[in-house]
């Protein structure tokens, strides 16, 4: 009977925030924190997982049909990675598995996603079947689709594909990943603001309709996707007084961060390969203030944060992830990096409940994507 064990690390999105669900490409690293499972294949067709408090234990049948359960429940995510195996190889045998993770939930670092493809790739694995990229990419993104947040493909690509030392340029259709060497002396830190936002819970709504104003824009105008749009720049000013007249804040406001951001991603993979530290960091803090005023997918501790960290010296800084609380990104030198975590803790950190240094102050460092191993 098959048993070993699977991994599979959290995301940073350096930039290019709530575009990968309009196809447009994302520059994230995979980060060394992450969800572990050891799996027993069983004789049956159910699911069981246990993991440490205050998850617990969940146990269900593997059936054609499964259902989500109640809304934030994690068993969720399980049933997100049974349906997505199903939709492909069709039912297979169960499993017995026992996860942990040092990987903080609801922090903008795709907790959700690693759990789905850890768990998918545990399912695989105990059944014997082994899948390419490709074909995993084909199931996973319409498999979280189960938890009801539509959202793209860059996490799970971020956490299968990444190479260490290196940022992922993700591009979508057709499917491609460019693995770009971050320079030496570059460092990347993660900061919580001690707000979470359950992509599962309250946040899922605000979030589906970012995706849902994008997309009314588009079909406002007229246009078959945003890649049209981009290949289109000496047309953008017709486009947005057409949208301008719409009376539809919303979907102008995100036509402009989704373009603006999509040209980002391509200066930023361009300061990447000229070492330009500061140009990356500028493009960072620029992207926070589109996706503050423009997508309003901030909060007042991001915002905050942000602040603190451009304050104690960081190039630039800002959300990861989906927004509505989690973490933020800030980018520095590495001899720099002591002094703004250190910053951060006197300036944002000091006196707030529930601070741990080890959980909410993360050394981002490029790290490799996702593996397993069967005995």
């Amino acid at each position: 009977m098959l048993a070993g064990e699977v991994q599979a690390p959290g995301r940073v999105n350096l930039i290019g925030e709530h575009i990968d669900y309009h196809g447009l490409p994302v520059l994230p690293i995979a980060m060394d924190r992450r969800i572990r499972i050891r799996f027993r294949a069983r004789g049956d067709r159910r699911i069981c997982a246990s993991s440490a408090a205050p998850f617990g234990r969940r146990e269900f049948a593997w059936t054609g049909d499964l259902q989500p359960v109640a809304a934030g429940d994690w068993e969720n995510y399980l049933r997100a990675a049974a349906s997505a195996v199903a939709s492909r190889w069709g039912l297979c045998a169960g499993v017995d598995a026992w996860i942990a993770a040092d990987l903080p939930p609801a922090a903008g670092l795709a907790s959700s996603s690693a759990l789905i493809v850890a768990f998918t790739l545990c399912l695989l694995a105990a059944n014997g079947i082994h899948a390419g990229f490709e074909e995993l990419m084909a199931i996973l993104p319409e498999g979280e689709h189960f938890v009801g947040t539509r959202g793209g493909g860059m996490d799970h690509a971020a956490i299968l594909a990444s190479r260490a030392g290196c940022a992922s340029l993700i591009e979508f259709a057709p499917l491609a990943v460019r693995h770009i060497v971050v320079p030496g002396d570059w460092a990347f830190l993660v900061a919580h603001s001690l707000e979470t936002a359950e992509e599962s819970g309250s946040a899922r709504t605000a979030y589906n309709a970012r995706r849902q104003a994008g997309a009314a824009a588009l079909a406002r105008l007229g246009m078959a996707s945003y890649r049209e749009v981009i290949a289109a720049p000496q047309r953008h000013a017709e486009l947005l007084a057409r949208l301008a007249g719409s009376n539809e804040d919303a979907e102008r406001d995100a036509f402009l961060h989704t373009t603006s951001e999509s040209a980002r991603v391509t200066e930023a993979v361009a300061a990447i390969e000229a070492g330009d530290a500061a140009g990356f960091g500028r493009l960072l803090t620029e992207s926070q203030g589109s996706l503050r005023d423009r997508l309003r997918v901030s909060s007042p501790a991001l915002d905050r944060l942000v602040d603190a960290a451009l304050a104690c010296g960081a190039l630039g800084a800002r959300l990861t992830g989906a927004g509505f609380g989690g973490a933020v990104v800030a980018v520095t030198r590495k001899p720099d990096l002591p002094a703004l975590r250190h910053g951060l803790i006197s300036s944002y950190y000091d006196g707030r409940a529930g601070f741990c240094e080890a959980d909410h102050l993360i050394d981002a460092l490029p790290a490799a994507g996702a593996g397993f191993e069967v005995r």
